[in-house]
């Protein structure tokens, strides 16, 4: 019994023991720091209240503002003028028509204009980017092809006769130019270096609505087989882009100039949000050749190109798909010279690498002829290291296409 006694006295001191030794572990696992935590992000010092989100928000303006006002002193509007020939009616000369019903008849019936009429004058809008302070502006082929008279009017109101310096319609891309001094010239980006979901902003003159800006995002890079031009690039935006839009800047939220807005795609003719732009780069390319030769003259290496998808990769016994794969290649072309093979796989060419035909024909284009170029490419899953001399783009023959061959 007296054993008994003298442990229930012992009871009270393990229990306070026990519980000393629990708060202590607790707190070593971070039980209570994790309670603390939680109970402090609750309080509303540590919440964003009205006055800082709206502090943020104004920042976000300021910094679309001032990309806006820095992009928009370098894009004009651009009025070309076109003489045109109406159509024959019925395939049928018109005066042989007049001679037979008479003016009147063919108005009232057919809506056809008297004879006096028979030429009439197509204005259209486009839009362009000032590329040096005197006078040189980059613009897309289509807004000034077959113009008779072309206007210029810049940022500040101010109206000039344009001259066409040249034009690349395998791009989109041509040069005019007006007698100006001290122009804004555009502040040019890197459009190698862009991102998707990167904002950016679309300078034009959409529907004849004046220096219009509109924003969006970079939905992708390196759109290709759009059906726009021979060499496509193309930046895709969702910033709203409509007819008068083309020639305009592309720009990023520095106001840097990173593409020149060229179409869009729409069923209705409207903006449905996908928009496309050349990058700056290229055109710039293409500027300098019109410019200092009078036309693009294009690298060539002499190559049918194939890209390379999963089951190509896995009947070529490849770990993963990449590169591109040699289809053909061209007799006595510079590819041939150098040792490339029907059935090799280009790697890297010129220090870049290649993840498809369309890549590698752009870079191949815009490499001067006459440079020698190293390329990695894989033979029977061997790698190899060769060097191409390119020659010069010959003018295309038939029913040959720059996809068919580079």
């Amino acid at each position: 019994m007296a054993k008994t006694k003298k442990y229930w006295i012992l009871l009270p001191v393990v229990l306070i023991l026990g519980i000393i030794a629990g708060i202590l572990l607790a707190s070593s696992l971070g039980f209570f720091s994790q309670t603390t935590t939680q109970e402090e992000s609750k309080t509303p010092s540590k919440l964003l209240d009205e006055s800082n989100i709206h502090e943020m928000m104004t920042h976000i303006s300021h910094v679309f503002e001032e990309a806006s006002a820095k992009a928009s002193l370098s894009v004009v509007s651009i009025f070309a003028e076109q003489v045109v020939q109406p159509q024959k009616s019925f395939g049928l000369p018109d005066d042989a028509l007049r001679d037979f019903f008479g003016d009147d008849f063919l108005r009232r019936f057919f809506g056809m204009p008297p004879q006096s009429e028979k030429k009439r004058t197509v204005r259209s809008l486009g839009s362009g980017v000032i590329l040096s302070e005197d006078g040189y502006i980059l613009t897309n082929n289509h807004v000034v092809a077959r113009a008779e008279k072309l206007a210029v009017v810049t940022r500040d109101e101010k109206t000039y006769q344009a001259e066409v310096i040249g034009t690349d319609p395998e791009t989109d891309i041509a040069v005019i130019k007006i007698k100006a001094k001290n122009l804004p010239a555009a502040s040019l980006g890197n459009s190698d270096e862009v991102n998707v979901g990167q904002w950016v902003i679309a300078v034009g003159n959409p529907f004849h609505l004046m220096r219009t800006v509109t924003a969006g995002i970079i939905s992708a890079k390196g759109r290709s087989s759009v059906g726009l031009a021979d060499y496509e690039d193309f930046i895709q935006t969702d910033a709203s882009i409509n007819p008068g839009n083309s020639g305009g800047a592309l720009a990023d939220l520095h106001g840097n100039v990173i593409g020149i807005n060229t179409a869009i795609t729409s069923p209705s003719g409207g903006n449905i949000g996908i928009g496309f732009a050349i990058p700056i780069n290229m055109a710039v390319h293409v500027m300098d050749e019109l410019i200092s030769k009078g036309k693009v003259i294009r690298g060539y290496i002499g190559l049918f190109l194939q890209d390379i998808d999963e089951t190509l990769a896995k009947a070529l016994n490849m770990k993963r798909a990449e590169g591109v794969l040699v289809a053909d290649v061209v007799r006595d072309g510079p590819a041939v010279r150098a040792g490339i093979k029907r059935g090799d796989v280009i790697t890297e060419f010129h220090g870049k690498k290649i993840e498809g035909g369309t890549q590698l024909r752009n870079i191949v284009a815009m490499t001067k002829p006459k440079t020698p170029v190293k390329i990695i490419l894989l033979r029977n899953g061997q790698k190899m290291e060769v060097t191409v001399i390119l020659g010069e783009r010959p003018k295309q023959k038939g029913s040959e296409t720059p996809q068919e061959r580079q």
